[in-house]
């Protein structure tokens, strides 16, 4: 027998290994066989909610393993009520199993909410204590229990049931929660263990007494089975040893092409099959919608192929011709992964706006339609939106960059939609008010003008707030940008559709055609096709995988160079566009309520496929095909090298003499307007432009912003330092009248004097802060006469009587530039900063506000000062 036709040989170790854990999962199951198959009646351990079959059978579950002492994971696909079944199951221990508790929960900061409502209200017989906040609220909450277990009459009873925190906290608080013998500890999303190197992973295992625990994630299998090990190792080390004996058993099933035999490839994916099923729960909605378990609304999967528009050509265009040199390196392998990482990245950016790259946008920088005209998605979103609005459905808008939210958030301005925003910088009281408000439902439908409390649109980040979160208000899920991991987009649209939805949803996926979108698109087809082993669901390759972004970048063959010259008029386009809105409507009305699950693909080109498959992409990997490609992306380059490209980047094309001339009489301008305030003894109070530091520290204590009842007038009240009032004003040089304008003229009749004499002598440009020294004899209200006082101007809105409108809403480029200027003079002057909150109105939304709290963290971090944002508590 020849070499070839040999079987492979499988060490006796790895076969030992493998049958150990058979025998392990054996014993669990059988064991397990011999329970009663009468389900828990949950009312008996005070949980006051109706458990779907499911869920009781869910508890049931977690009841057995914890009597047989085997730690689990619940991996139920996300939206079908993991939380419910993990609060239920600690009623057991605590009402029947006798347990005092104390238990642990983990979760993301996003979700702390969400599990101390449904505690509340369906197992309200456990006390919940909410451990976030700052590290001076953690240690008042630490303080208390220390008082309570030393008034306690036996000395040990903690003032709580169930401890809920976030896994930063856990490590930064490590200290004092490692020492409680926790009875029980939960970690939710627990896909944050899928590293088994990271500091968390060993923290947790190693320092907390957390011996009997259980995981909780809708994607136990979200990338590889290094991952998969990570998370069953952390359940149960003993059982499942360590990640080389791991592999050595189960590598192959990891690799669909792996081209080794068929047979004994499925007798080890039967194996590793048998094994995770005594140690993890894996329900999937289609399985239990079969089963007649789950009854859901159904869901309708929609992916628009977007063309490109003028603009986006002529940059995307341009990007291959400068990054040209990388991609021949590519095909000897001489590119590196962030190169090749880079490309992409901006080949993705002109895919959605062009404005992301600066430079672009024309100025003056001012709201109007060519924001839309500019991006073919946007002008496919503007129709679809239109459509939605009119016929009463509410959206959940996903974008994968928080860039590109800043300018759909533009777009929702311009159009005057009602929205919320969430990402990654909204504080968590934001994040928790912005959820309440999308999901409180009117019967009187959308209409801004009667009530513009409901928002229509939820903006979010798409790994902000992909996860956890239930948004079921929501009937329409759009996904403006993909995820590089297509596990976080199927994340994502779970907000949506899940337990409590009861409309049908529609999830749309805008891809650009002929891009790298649709390559990536076409990629992660693929590979959730050739995935569905394990526990039938979906596993992938890491998306940071070089040879992956190697073969992706091998895929941007799908453009054609010679596009550019060829293309058609936007006018043209809209009339596709228009007729893709459409069409898109058309197949929501026409829903089936039969059906519980289908997946279109629609395209420009008139062209409607149902249940679409990933499209074959060997011709994208052959590298003959790639090499074509890029001569004829250097033909098209030399062809037009006559031709205007778009240089990204710079804000003007001007001419060097050009700028040199605007230079020459900038610089007579302002030397006349230096003499005319020196002739007149004039100072400029105005702050000049603060260096930003290299080493900022995001992270850092230093800084902070505190939210405070009170007037930011008088600010000794909450802080015994130096201190700056910050308040916005217009250009106008109208003093105004009300609020802050009459608090600052009691304070000191300086500030509106200041005000006036910039004014006068035309130093009152937007973006200018003016820093007015109170003096103590000025200074009425503050008590603390030896602490320095401050009055920080900032011209941020512009002032035109000829506008219907005359006084323009805040510009938030110019309230930046002020916040760093103010910041920044604070720091320098050991100072706190104190001022109204921005950009906020009560029972309007709350989108202005979102942005302005990111730039106070950013600046307050970064020049490592307090800011004090005052609620003003008006008399009854």
């Amino acid at each position: 027998m020849s070499k070839e036709s040999s079987p492979p040989k499988v060490p006796s170790t790895t076969m030992e290994y493998e049958r150990r854990l058979e025998a392990a999962a054996e014993i669990i199951l059988e064991k397990e066989a011999k329970f009663s198959n009468t389900p828990p009646d949950c009312s008996e351990f005070g949980v006051t909610a109706t458990l779907k079959p499911h869920q009781v059978e869910g508890v049931s579950w977690l009841i057995q393993k914890y009597l047989l002492g085997v730690n689990v994971v619940l991996g139920d696909e996300m939206g079908l009520g993991k939380t419910l079944q993990a609060i239920s199951f600690l009623s057991y221990l605590k009402f029947r199993q006798g347990l005092p508790g104390p238990f642990l929960v983990l979760c993301p900061l996003s979700v702390t909410d969400g599990w101390v409502s449904e505690i509340n209200r369906f197992t309200p017989n456990l006390e919940v204590l909410r451990y976030v906040g700052d590290k001076y609220c953690r240690l008042d909450m630490r303080k208390s229990m220390y008082d309570h277990v030393k008034k306690s009459s036996k000395g040990h009873f903690l003032p709580f049931d169930v401890l809920l925190t976030t896994y930063d906290i856990a490590l930064v608080d490590q200290d004092f929660l490692s020492q409680i013998p926790w009875q029980y500890a939960i970690i939710d999303e627990a896909q944050r263990l899928k590293n088994p190197n990271s500091v968390l992973y060993n923290v947790l295992l190693e320092q907390f007494l957390i011996p009997r625990r259980l995981l909780i994630t809708g994607t136990p299998i979200q990338n590889n089975l290094t991952e998969l090990w990570a998370l069953m190792h952390f359940c149960m080390p003993l059982v499942f040893g360590t990640l080389d004996q791991f592999l050595s058993a189960f590598k192959e099933t990891g690799d669909g092409l792996s081209g080794l035999d068929v047979s004994n490839d499925k007798e080890t994916y039967k194996s590793l099959k048998f094994i995770l099923g005594a140690f993890m729960l894996r329900r999937t909605k289609s399985l239990l919608i079969e089963s007649g378990n789950l009854v859901l609304p159904p869901l309708t999967e929609l992916t628009v192929m977007v063309p490109l528009v003028s603009l986006q050509k002529k940059i995307y265009t341009s990007i291959l011709r400068k990054e040209l040199p990388g991609l021949l390196e590519l095909s000897s392998g001489g590119s590196n992964h962030t190169s090749l990482q880079n490309i992409v990245i901006q080949l993705r950016k002109a895919c959605s706006h062009p404005y992301l790259f600066p430079g672009i946008e024309p100025e003056p920088f001012e709201e109007g339609e060519h924001l839309v005209q500019a991006s073919g998605k946007l002008l496919v979103l503007d129709q679809l939106l239109k459509r939605l609005h009119d016929s009463g459905h509410r959206v959940l808008l996903f974008s994968q960059m928080t860039s590109t939210l800043d300018i759909l958030q533009d777009f929702m301005e311009l159009r005057r939609y009602s929205y919320e925003r969430l990402d990654g910088s909204v504080r968590a009281e934001e994040r928790f008010a912005a959820i309440k408000n999308f999901s409180a439902k009117t019967e009187r439908g959308l209409d801004s003008e009667v009530d513009g409390s409901n928002a229509f649109v939820f903006m979010i980040s798409t790994r902000a707030g992909g996860v956890g979160l239930n948004l079921v208000a929501a009937d329409t899920v759009i996904f403006y940008e993909q995820d590089w991991n297509p596990q976080v987009d199927k994340q994502a649209l779970q907000r949506a559709h899940r337990i409590g939805q009861i409309s049908h949803v529609l999830s749309i996926n805008l891809v650009t055609e002929h891009s790298v979108e649709e390559v990536i698109l076409r990629r992660a087809e693929r590979k959730l096709q050739l995935s569905h082993n394990v526990v039938g669901d979906n596993m992938e390759e890491k998306e940071e995988d070089g040879g992956d972004l190697r073969s992706l970048v091998f895929g941007l063959q799908r453009f054609d160079p010679e596009e550019i010259h060829n293309e058609e008029s936007d006018n043209l386009k809209m009339v596709e566009i228009s007729s893709l809105a459409e069409k898109v409507v058309a197949i929501r009305q026409n829903v089936e309520p039969d059906k519980e699950e289908r997946r279109f693909e629609i395209n420009s080109s008139d062209t409607l496929l149902g249940n679409t498959s990933s499209a074959s992409l060997d011709s994208e990997l052959d590298e003959a095909s790639y090499l074509s490609w890029v001569e004829k992306l250097k033909e098209a380059a030399r062809s037009s090298k006559d031709e205007k490209i778009i240089e990204l980047g710079n804000r003007k094309n001007l001419s060097e003499e050009r700028n040199l001339r605007i230079e020459a009489a900038r610089k007579k301008a302002e030397e006349k307007k230096l003499a005319t305030w020196g002739a007149h003894g004039y100072q400029s109070l105005s702050v000049e432009e603060p260096i930003l530091p290299d080493d900022v520290d995001s992270s850092s204590d230093a800084g902070s912003v505190n939210f405070v009842f009170g007037d930011c007038t008088n600010p000794s009240t909450v802080s015994h330092e130096p201190a700056i009032i910050f308040s916005c004003v217009d250009d106008s040089g109208n003093w105004g009248r009300g609020g802050m304008f009459d608090a600052l003229s009691k304070l000191s009749n300086t500030v509106p004097t200041a005000y006036h004499r910039a004014s006068e002598f035309k130093d009152l440009d937007l973006g200018d802060l003016h820093l007015i020294k109170i003096d103590d004899n000025d200074d009425q209200q503050n008590t603390q006469a030896s602490k320095p006082l401050w009055v920080a101007v900032a011209v941020t809105q512009s002032y035109n009587s000829r506008r219907k409108v005359p006084r323009s809403s805040i510009s938030i480029p110019d309230l930046e530039s002020c916040l760093a200027k103010a910041s920044f003079s604070a720091s320098q002057k050991s100072a706190s900063l104190h001022m109204p909150r921005i950009g906020y109105q009560d029972g309007s939304d709350r989108s202005q506000w979102y942005t302005v709290e990111r730039l106070l963290r950013k600046y307050s971090s970064i020049f490592t000062v307090k800011i004090f944002v005052y609620y003003y508590r008006r008399s009854p």
